[in-house]
């Protein structure tokens, strides 16, 4: 039973973790800002969005595992 939400755990805290660093509450150390940390700027960006995903994703599962 407890190896059922063991799934759903690590999924929320990677939509937590991600969430915080979309949101720049946690940020990312670069040398310097130039074109080639532009990538890693851009993907940051996408963790808004993908974080949030992964919340609702694991809050669905883990009510319907318990169902």
């Amino acid at each position: 039973m407890i190896a059922a939400y063991i799934d759903e755990f690590i999924m929320f805290c990677a939509g937590l973790w991600m969430t915080a660093a979309g949101f720049r509450y946690l940020s990312f150390p670069t040398s310097n800002q130039g074109a080639e940390n532009l990538w890693l700027a851009n993907l940051v960006t996408h963790f808004r969005w993908v974080g949030r995903l992964l919340l609702v994703i694991a809050i669905v599962l883990a009510i319907a595992s318990a169902a």
